[in-house]
């Protein structure tokens, strides 16, 4: 999708502190950070949010997910880590990219 900011990351065509990527995801520091370690793990295809996966998804989603682990091994995560995926506007999803955050840190907010 040419106007979605994911895709544009996931192509190199808008910069990002990439931490992570294979053939499946690209992993990188959000922006706007709002732990010390906050990392979003995006798929390099283009699905909107969970609502638009089907079965043909489960081993990509299933990947995402087991990567999280490792993923806050790496960046020094371990006390534990929370993992976030936002869905539909009413969920606050503000990117239609399947994304899920990785939050960690000391001082991580409880809901």
């Amino acid at each position: 999708m040419s106007d979605c900011l994911f895709c544009g990351i996931v192509a190199g065509e808008v910069p990002a502190e990439v931490v992570y990527e294979d053939g499946q995801v690209v992993v990188f520091k959000d922006i706007n950070p709002k732990a010390r370690v906050h990392l979003l793990t995006v798929p390099r295809i283009h699905l909107a949010s969970l609502e638009d996966l089907e079965s043909q998804h489960d081993e990509l989603v299933g990947y995402m997910i087991r990567l999280q682990s490792r993923l806050a091994r790496e960046q020094g995560l371990e006390q534990g880590f929370r993992t976030i995926i936002n869905t539909g506007r009413g969920g606050g999803q503000v990117i239609f990219h399947l994304h899920i955050h990785l939050l960690g840190g000391p001082k991580l907010s409880t809901f």
